[in-house]
């Protein structure tokens, strides 16, 4: 089972007011942390962003970057877009900001995948609001619906895996699936 990473690096960071992907953990940016976890679960790590050459000197220089189009349209289309440049079984999506995401934490959800029913287009946590879309796997086969989705005008990962089969990942410790969204948040992890 082929499995790679798809880390999304495009986004605004509009409540956080300035880039997330850069902000500086345990002495490193985000982004990197992240790219790191990646590289030591799956087979080839991807980061799709509009700013390649932004990020391109605080990662490995074997890093495959994918460019997103220059237009923000949100996670669920850059996505889509990556859907065309990835070849495997599996695809772990993650955000760049996830600063409590741990490496035996994620070779124990990819363990898991081989018990995940071939109709299921996702494997990913679930909170409060619905899924948790930005860190989790997604099938191959989960292309085709996601474009008849986008075709209709949706542009919600949470509307789109609402009318699909996603299997549940349970996840125990949710601090791992803490987002560092706004200003408060950074401050709450680099005083942990």
């Amino acid at each position: 089972m082929k499995i790679v990473t798809l880390i999304l690096a495009g986004g605004k960071s509009s409540r956080m007011q300035k880039d997330k992907a850069l902000l500086h953990i345990n002495g490193k940016p985000l982004l990197t942390n992240i790219y790191n976890i990646a590289q030591q679960c799956t087979e080839q790590v991807y980061i799709i962003t509009p700013w390649a050459e932004k990020y391109s000197s605080i990662l490995p220089k074997h890093c495959h970057f994918i460019q997103e189009s220059s237009t923000f349209q949100g996670g669920l289309i850059a996505f889509s877009e990556a859907l065309n440049y990835l070849n495997s079984d599996w695809i772990l999506l993650l955000a760049c900001d996830l600063p409590f995401l741990k490496v035996n934490e994620v070779k124990n959800w990819i363990n898991a995948l081989s018990n995940i029913p071939e109709n299921s287009i996702a494997f990913l946590p679930k909170n409060e609001k619905g899924w948790e879309c930005l860190c989790g796997f997604y099938h191959r086969n989960c292309q085709t619906s996601l474009q008849q989705s986008i075709q209709k005008g949706n542009k919600s990962f949470q509307q789109w895996l609402h009318q699909e089969i996603v299997e549940e990942l349970v996840v125990k410790n949710k601090q791992i699936l803490f987002n560092c969204n706004t200003i408060q948040d950074y401050e709450k992890v680099i005083n942990i």
